[in-house]
């Protein structure tokens, strides 16, 4: 409790504070580890353990007045190292740069490829090391996705004279994500290649911090939890550093929620259909906005409005081509018939079957979701659904995990933390199904335990109550 001197709330700033400088000390470590090699995933799940437990530590103080303050200026500072360092998990970030540098020189991503000749002025030494605007490549006219495996395959192959990835193909960002790398585009030189992305990344991973102490607060609940999205190593990884579009759906889905919660359902709508405009992925979250027993279908339908009206000037300006090289991405990374995914079915079930259970739990989690709608905070309810998800699909990119690091925090479901953390083991055991599957296991597993105790425990007290107040 606080003292008349207020001494437990500066013993509570103090150990913030030391806390703060320990996950800046993470960061730093996780950066150059990565860069380095040095066991970089396991270094990294190690990174989210030590800032587990800094929260699990720092919250049992009491908090001060400016906690928040605190909890979202170590945030800025833990993006800071990734900032010195070119993206390292992926080359994505490059990818981003070039669509928005097509679309203000008046072109448009999903018409061109970027080895296209058409585009050739718009060659720099950073993102095309070994072509210059003068070079001539023979890739000319509108993109042709093949639709056989091998021919996607050999189509999205890199070219070692760029560093974009697959440049023989289409963009596969939707429209608000495009809106995005236009805007930074717009502010960033040439000469200063991913970094604009970079800082823009880490600003909408603090102002997410931002949020969701300011939304734990509003709901009663101590702000300093948001630590674990703002301190976390993850998001310094892929926000500061490679510059993933996914912080910007993971604040947009957070915005939503929050909304939806505060019973603004046009605004929540609005947002969820820019978040799926922006990475696709939110859309899975639809049936946890859609309030059926009250008859209430803003949300969705305000969601999938704006989903499908960002499109449209996309649409009017390529016609077809908008859809990119999605079709082929789903081929490669095989949600069409199976293979390569759903790493915990693939224990027990052959690509074929696999595919058609994963497509049954979708709507058995869709059907699970609708039903749960007003019986649960909205958060909760997002948190188990795209962690479910993920664990269902286990995409081959651990970064899709970062929108559940900020529901999570938002619906204090701290166990489905370890599913993207463990994304990251399974990463690195790409190419090795079965330690795939097994590490996604055991990450099923430990979320799971939590919420059967959690649910025994809800058992018990409804059952312990006094005959009256159930009746009441």
């Amino acid at each position: 409790m606080k003292t008349s001197s207020g001494k437990p709330h500066a013993v509570g700033g103090v150990g913030l504070m030391v806390g703060g400088g320990v996950a800046v000390a993470v960061s730093v470590g996780v950066v150059a580890a990565e860069g380095a090699g040095w066991w970089p995933n396991l270094v990294l799940v190690g990174g989210c353990a030590v800032v587990g437990g800094i929260g699990w530590l720092v919250t049992r103080r009491p908090a001060g007045a400016r906690v928040v303050l605190a909890v979202v200026a170590v945030a800025a500072v833990c993006q800071v190292p990734g900032l010195f360092r070119v993206p390292i998990t992926s080359t994505d970030a490059y990818r981003y740069v070039w669509d928005g540098r097509v679309q203000l020189s008046g072109s448009s991503p999903y018409s061109h490829v970027p080895l296209a000749d058409e585009l050739a002025r718009l060659r720099d030494p950073v993102l095309f090391p070994g072509l210059s605007p003068a070079d001539r490549t023979g890739v000319t006219g509108p993109p042709r996705v093949p639709r056989d495996p091998a021919g996607i395959t050999a189509a999205s192959a890199d070219d070692p004279r760029t560093k974009i990835n697959r440049p023989r193909v289409p963009t596969i960002y939707p429209p608000v994500a495009q809106a995005y790398f236009t805007a930074v585009a717009l502010f960033t030189p040439w000469s200063a290649g991913t970094l604009g992305l970079q800082v823009a990344a880490a600003a909408l991973a603090v102002a997410l911090t931002a949020l969701l102490a300011s939304e734990l607060k509003r709901r009663k609940r101590d702000p300093r939890w948001a630590l674990l999205w703002g301190w976390s190593p993850i998001v310094a990884l892929e926000a500061g550093n490679a510059a993933h579009v996914d912080v910007l759906a993971a604040l947009l889905i957070a915005a939503a929620v929050a909304l939806a919660a505060r019973r603004r359902p046009i605004l929540a709508g609005l947002l969820l259909g820019a978040a799926a405009a922006t990475k696709l992925l939110p859309l899975l979250l639809l049936p946890a906005f859609t309030a059926i027993r009250h008859k209430d279908l803003r949300t969705p339908l305000v969601a999938v409005g704006t989903f499908v009206a960002s499109y449209i000037p996309h649409l009017l300006a390529a016609g077809t081509l908008v859809i990119g090289f999605l079709p082929g991405y789903l081929t490669q990374e095989g949600f069409e018939d199976g293979s390569s995914r759903s790493a915990i079915l693939a224990l027990v079930l052959p690509p074929e079957a696999r595919q058609l259970a994963a497509g049954l739990l979708a709507v058995a989690l869709a059907v699970l979701a609708l039903q749960r709608h007003g019986r649960e905070p909205i958060a909760v309810t997002c948190c188990w659904l795209y962690g479910a998800a993920l664990l269902v699909t286990t995409p081959t990119y651990p970064w899709y995990g970062l929108p559940l690091i900020a529901v999570a925090v938002l619906a204090g479901r701290f166990e489905w933390l370890v599913v993207p953390a463990a994304a990251y083991l399974a990463y690195a055991s790409f190419g090795h199904d079965q330690r795939q599957g097994l590490i996604y296991l055991a990450a099923l597993v430990i979320v799971v335990i939590p919420i059967t105790l959690r649910q025994r425990t809800a058992t018990r007290i409804r059952f312990d109550e006094p005959i009256e107040a159930r009746q009441h």
